[in-house]
């Protein structure tokens, strides 16, 4: 018997392997049927499946990647579903539990790393799409909205219903908001009234038992955790009811522009010392570039303030004439609107764009690839300092490098760190956002570009936040640390996650492990729970 067993021993390993084989090539066939027959409508679940095998695959997992540095990615899903009904959902987190499969959440498409539509595991997108109805309620200033919508979409439907109303949300249209308030939310109003994540009020999400939860059901502890830690860490949110906000009829925003002929280093280091000053119905943002100069053959460095004032002109001209005379804000560099139509002036449509240009989810050509970062400043940053980044911004093979100033202050400093997860509240001035772009299609180019921002990082390490070096979780940024997707210690996973969460992070690791103690909801840089450490 012993011998005719080992005879049989290379037999078994090949029918065992063959078994395996036959077994792995048809995943499509298992994990389809499984939906099939998990679903209450299986025709209605099959219209809301793309293979690889069919046509619109491509289409579909491209339309939403809004960083065309992962186009070419070779780590596609396995299957994409774009759900119009919950029960699609339920179905899919069923289905890829039992087949094994990672689960990545896209609304907009708009992550920094791509990793809602990318993972180096078999992985099946859920494309929110098609989830994405909104109902205001103007009467009492609320709104439901599924979490497929895009931020231009939501702004659109409360203009329908009122021009006095409006949402503290970012101002890139194409954004969804189903990531977008799960990681906080920062916009222009926000210095008024906070993020967009401080104003939701409920919301429905799906777990990983397939249950639809509401602030009730779920709990108070999820209900904190889902806005600020990134809900795709906790399940898949369906939608989110938010409290509207009042705005004037009539506001004014600027734009002005100066260069380094005009003084723009100096009053880059003065604004640093006013804008999270100032009273909260006006925000200044930054946007620091390099352009050419009016010396043919040259080239400068360009900041360009642009504001919404919460108010009409003659106020923002006293407010500035008080508060930032450095400036030298003229009335003709001013306008009065409404609120809607500063959302699109910020933009940067053209005036007499159409309100219909919000409700437009397709990228604005030309569309280049880029790579972003984040810091919280927390003391001016000397001018010395700037002048270090000029000679960065000057380098010849760099093709566009910008970085972005975003002011706190105001009720951002009133909120606690801990009433949502949102860590970065009172004793941050600003949020500094470095980003390059290039249109290069080379690898070379991209490692190029990647090394320079990177270097650019280095360098602002002793002019930011320290202990840990803060970040914003809306802003993706891979560098900072990665979970591996099976193993995970504590001391990994701390690295990344108490630079974006801080002291909330101990918190969220408990919830985490609460609701998804088998780590089903995960990717690169998602909470895991303990259970996995």
């Amino acid at each position: 018997m012993t011998s005719m067993s080992s005879s049989m021993l290379p037999f078994l390993i090949c029918l065992l392997f063959s078994l395996s084989c036959v077994t792995s090539a048809r995943p499509h066939e298992d994990f389809l049927q499984c939906l099939s027959l998990h679903s209450e409508d299986s025709t209605a679940i099959s219209k809301v499946i793309y293979t690889p095998k069919n046509s619109s695959y491509s289409s579909i997992l491209h339309f939403a990647i809004r960083n065309p540095r992962f186009n070419s990615s070779e780590l596609k899903p396995f299957v994409i579903v774009t759900p119009t009904d919950a029960s699609h959902i339920q179905a899919t987190i069923h289905c890829s539990q039992k087949h094994k499969l990672e689960i990545r959440i896209r609304s907009g498409g708009h992550d920094f790393e791509g990793l809602s539509y990318m993972s180096t595991v078999p992985f099946v997108i859920v494309d929110l799409i098609n989830l994405r109805s909104i109902t205001v309620d103007a009467t009492n200033k609320t709104a439901w909205v599924q979490a497929g919508a895009t931020i231009g979409e939501l702004y659109y439907r409360i203009a329908e219903k009122s021009r006095t109303l409006a949402f503290p949300a970012g101002s890139c249209p194409t954004v969804g908001v189903g990531g977008h308030f799960s990681g906080g939310g920062y916009g222009t109003i926000s210095r008024k009234y906070g993020l967009a994540s401080d104003n939701v009020i409920d919301a429905q999400l799906i777990d990983a038992k397939g249950r639809i939860l509401d602030r009730e059901s779920m709990g108070e502890d999820l209900f904190w955790a889902i806005r600020g830690g990134g809900g795709q860490s906790f399940g898949v949110v369906i939608a989110w009811r938010i409290k509207l906000v009042e705005v004037p009829p009539k506001v004014t925003v600027f734009t002005a522009a100066r260069t380094l002929e005009q003084n723009a280093t100096k009053l880059i280091h003065r604004w640093q010392y006013v804008a999270n000053q100032l009273p909260e119905d006006i925000i200044i943002d930054v946007l620091v570039n390099r352009v050419n100069s009016s010396e043919e053959g040259k080239s400068t460095i360009q900041a360009a303030f642009f504001s919404l004032f919460l108010g009409e002109v003659d106020q923002l001209l006293l407010l500035m004439q008080e508060s930032f005379p450095e400036l030298g804000l003229a009335k003709d560099e001013c306008t009065e609107m409404s609120w809607i139509e500063s959302v699109i002036y910020i933009i940067g449509f053209p005036s007499n764009a159409s309100l219909n240009v919000l409700l437009d989810r397709t990228p604005q050509p030309p569309s280049l690839q880029f790579k972003a970062k984040s810091d919280y400043v927390q003391e001016p940053i000397p001018e010395i300092a700037f002048e270090g980044i000029w000679k960065r911004f000057f380098e010849k093979d760099i093709e566009v490098p910008e970085f972005f100033m975003l002011p706190y202050g105001g009720k951002m400093d009133e909120i606690s760190e801990s009433s949502t997860p949102f860590p970065h509240r009172a004793g941050n001035r600003y949020i500094f956002v470095p980003v390059v772009s290039w249109s290069e299609e080379t690898k070379e180019a991209s490692q190029r570009h990647l090394a320079w921002i990177r270097r650019l990082y280095r360098y602002m390490t002793p002019y930011v936040s320290k202990n840990p070096r803060a970040a914003y979780v809306n802003y993706r940024d891979l560098d900072l640390g990665v979970n591996n997707l099976g193993y995970t210690s504590y001391k990994q996973a701390s690295i990344w996650g108490r630079k974006y969460f801080k002291n909330n992070f101990d918190r969220l690791v408990r919830v985490k492990t609460e609701v998804d103690p088998t780590n089903f909801f995960r990717n690169e840089q998602s909470i895991p729970p303990l259970s996995s450490w």
